[in-house]
């Protein structure tokens, strides 16, 4: 087509009659985009003032959205605890190729891992580079569902070119980038090594995270050494030196399969997981580093930003307890408990036994829902149960999923149009305005301007979760900032602020049933109290017990999204009493700057008096009312300085060596915490690398953790009592370089704050407030500090020559 037009017809699509381009060969082509051609297009022969009034209202639906989309996005990622995150790693100075399969997505983290191929030429692209550069090696991932589709026929081409590479065939035991199925044919490990050997090559390693279970060697290849994941940087080490082709086999169950058979029983479910002391963290995220882990969670506190485990989607990699730090403990014969409160039995009676039933939306018209939320939460069951309830109602229903990568923690979006008769849908499609429920299961998929689109001012509601759920950006930046008020601000722009409806429905789930994937369900209720699901809550119920997965939580669930859109004070009264108690307190005057200030310096001192002595703590008062008495003279209309001290001398003062790991360890509060979380009869075990004790690894030069049992809280009982020889010639610690490196760390903070304060003016203010928070840069333990300190000074002299050389009338701000 598109030859002569005598020769064959003129097809119109991509591009007119005139080759100009209509429709993009890239993207998505969504219906408004279609529509807005075709009206074009048929203008010459008809239209009509609703045509024109569609056609306006679409350009100025992507006039008012264009580039809308928010700073922050949720892109796929790997699944909690997904083997990938730790086979997909390569030794520095190393890179590796990608392929078809979940590991596709490690080109975007930071694993230096370039390209792609189609199945069956993994690797290929190697050997026609190799010949050209002075590189001798790489590494290539291989998913065991595509090595047994046509992946072998890679190999035997590698090694048929007499290539140097590694093949790292990730053996997942499932076809995990699309929804799990089985590999279609018998696949083992040994029986790879076989093959393999049969291919003629020589070198192959086997990789698990449970080497003991291949007690056999018997059925390997001759030959094929099997080895603990922790030493996989080793072996990879020694590969790139081989010539020729090798082969790394790297085993661990699918974590999203793990799941779905431990829900089943066909997969153990051993009672151990992991837990964080928030008090011992300092929030350095090498732990995020080690286990490329989204249930690694930020937690903000008191003393800055922490981490926690998401116990509900945490799939017991435990790759986060090798981060570098003594805050990570398991905890042995226990199950997180599964909520504070019974939905049914605790509930109070007066309030919601009265419940209103709410005005259910007409559906004489299509009525359509947009489902926005985040991969492997139950979006799409979500949707499948609305669909299911409005069928047993007799009504029509459409449903189109738009998941991609089998929905690993990125947007999914679900559209869903519900109609009195099937007949009187006419597109599964939500086109531009075309929403009249956004129901936001995740308000970073909500807002973005794609989804926005589908929202008519005036007509569209919004029900959406404000839970910070983390994107795969905070497992390479600890600092990274959820940008909640820009993202609220967005959906209210779009849909009014009177249409748009926020609750923490993550937050409350947790509360109140113990699990965060009842959120879906929660924020599905409070829709349907607000009068925004056009279908009845028997039908939903039906729906929930036709599917028959959490039928009792799932009930539970929407009961309660129902009550908290009635009654949200009382909801909150019940799931964190102590909280709605503040929140309704007769005295509701904002705290002035100066009591809050006063607060927090009065609560580290309390703190330092415990950490050492009443003397430590003037020691910390002192710096803090000369910094203030300055200030007020200097910059009275400023106490940025001030407060900037307040928080990191303390966090100098207050560093974390082993009499105050041992102090934080002993003080009840942990143990309150550990019980809140878990129940049952219950083991803690510590990992941990004390620095006169452990051993070195023999790659890295790194301390490395051990295992220690329960009797270490004697220890630590024993060290706390200890804490006063800290500092003097008795303290054996103190000797170390790490001990004396933070002694000296507080003296250095001490002269500097003298320095700010002598130099103080309004204009380099704002400079000065920079300079003193240096020390929030300066995280973790041993080596990872050792890395941030490095880098904190540097930043530090920088600042400092500014500051230095600053004209009182030159205005640096910290952004500059």
């Amino acid at each position: 087509y598109n030859w002569r037009a005598d020769v064959r017809p003129v097809v119109v699509g991509k591009f007119d009659e005139n080759r100009n381009p209509i429709l993009p060969s890239y993207g998505e082509l969504t219906p408004g985009r279609i529509a807005r051609v075709i009206a074009d297009r048929i203008e010459r022969f008809h239209t009509s003032a609703k045509i024109e009034e569609r056609v306006r209202f679409l350009k100025e639906q992507e006039r008012i959205l264009k580039g809308r989309d928010p700073s922050i996005l949720r892109t796929p990622y790997f699944c909690s605890g997904c083997p990938h995150n730790t086979s997909t790693q390569v030794p520095e100075g190393s890179r590796a190729l990608a392929g078809i399969g979940c590991h596709y997505m490690v080109q975007w983290m930071d694993r230096n891992t370039d390209t792609y191929t189609h199945m069956g030429a993994e690797g290929m692209t190697w050997i026609g580079q190799s010949p050209f550069t002075e590189e001798k090696h790489v590494f290539v991932n291989l998913g065991d569902g595509t090595y047994f589709h046509s992946g072998i026929l890679a190999i035997r081409m590698a090694v048929a070119a007499g290539a140097t590479m590694t093949y790292k065939i990730l053996f997942n035991d499932a076809v995990a980038m699309t929804g799990g199925q089985p590999v279609d044919g018998p696949l083992t490990v040994p029986l790879i090594t076989h093959q393999l050997r049969g291919e003629g090559i020589e070198t192959i390693f086997v990789v698990s995270d449970e080497p003991e279970k291949y007690d056999d060697k018997s059925v390997f290849a001759s030959g094929v050494t099997i080895h603990h994941r922790d030493e996989l940087d080793a072996l990879q080490r020694r590969l790139r030196e081989t010539p020729g082709v090798t082969v790394l086999i790297y085993d661990q169950t699918c974590a999203a399969e793990k799941r779905r058979r431990r829900k089943r029983g066909l997969y153990p479910d051993q009672p151990k997981r992991a837990f964080i002391n928030e008090l011992v963290c300092e929030g350095c995220g090498d732990c995020s580093v080690k286990s490329n882990c989204l249930s690694v969670a930020p937690v903000e506190t008191e003393f800055g930003r922490k981490r926690r485990i998401d116990q509900s989607a945490c799939n017991k990699d435990f790759s986060c307890v090798n981060g570098f730090c003594p805050s990570f403990v398991t905890v042995h014969g226990g199950a997180p408990r599964k909520g504070k409160r019974d939905a049914e039995e605790n509930a109070a009676p007066d309030l919601f036994e009265a419940l209103p039933d709410p005005s259910l939306p007409k559906t004489t018209q299509p009525y359509g829902i947009l489902v926005t939320g985040v991969g492997g939460t139950g979006v799409v069951t979500l949707g499948a149960l609305l669909g299911m309830a409005a069928h047993m109602e007799g009504k029509g229903v459409s449903i189109l999923d738009m998941t991609g990568l089998a929905q690993k923690g990125g947007a999914v979006v679900s559209h869903i149009r519900i109609a009195d008769k099937p007949e009187d849908i006419h597109a599964v499609r939500l086109a531009s305005g075309g929403a009249r429920l956004i129901l936001g299961c995740d308000i970073v998929v909500a807002a973005r301007g794609d989804n926005m689109s589908k929202a008519q001012p005036g007509e569209t509601s919004a029900v959406v979760n404000t839970h910070q759920t983390v994107t795969g950006d905070f497992t390479r930046n600890p600092d990274f900032a959820f940008p909640a008020d820009e993202l609220r601000t967005a959906i209210e722009k779009t849909v009014g602020r009177e249409r748009a409806h926020f609750v923490d429905a993550i937050e409350l789930a947790e509360d109140l049933l113990g699990n965060s994937i009842a959120s879906n369900m929660f924020i599905l209720g409070y829709a349907f109290q607000k009068g925004l699901i056009p279908i009845s809550a028997d039908a939903i119920f039906q729906a929930i017990e036709l599917n028959g997965v959490g039928v009792k939580m799932n009930r539970q669930a929407f009961t309660w999204g129902r009550r908290a859109a009635h009654d949200p004070i009382a909801v909150k009264r019940i799931s964190a009493p102590t909280e709605a108690a503040d929140e309704t307190s007769v005295d509701e005057t904002p705290a002035s700057d100066a009591g809050r200030l006063r607060g927090m310096i009065e609560r580290r001192a309390d703190f330092l008096t415990a950490y050492q002595n009443a003397r430590y703590a003037s020691r910390y008062e002192a710096l803090i009312n000369r910094a203030y008495t300055v200030q007020a003279q200097r910059t009275p209309r400023e106490q940025g300085l001030t407060e900037a001290v307040a928080r990191y001398y303390f966090k100098l003062l207050a560093y974390k060596d082993e009499y105050e790991v041992a102090r934080l360890y002993t003080d009840p509060a942990f143990m309150e915490r550990v019980n809140e979380v878990f129940e049952g009869n219950i083991t803690l075990k510590f990992h941990l690398a004390p620095p006169l004790l452990a051993r070195r690894d023999p790659q890295s030069g790194e301390l490395k953790k051990r295992e220690y049992g329960a009797w270490m809280f004697k220890v630590f009982g024993m060290l706390a009592k200890l804490k006063g020889l800290r500092g003097t010639p008795l303290d054996v610690f103190g000797y170390t370089r790490e001990r004396k490196t933070e002694r000296r760390l507080i003296e250095d903070y001490e002269a500097l704050v003298e320095e700010l304060l002598l130099g103080l003016t309004p204009e380099n203010h704002d400079l000065a407030v920079e300079i003193a928070s240096i020390p929030e840069r300066i995280r973790g333990f041993g080596h990872v500090k050792d890395a941030n300190l490095e880098k904190a000074k540097a930043h530090e002299a920088e600042l400092l020559q500014k500051f230095r050389t600053l004209e009182p009338t030159q205005v640096v701000s910290a952004a500059e």
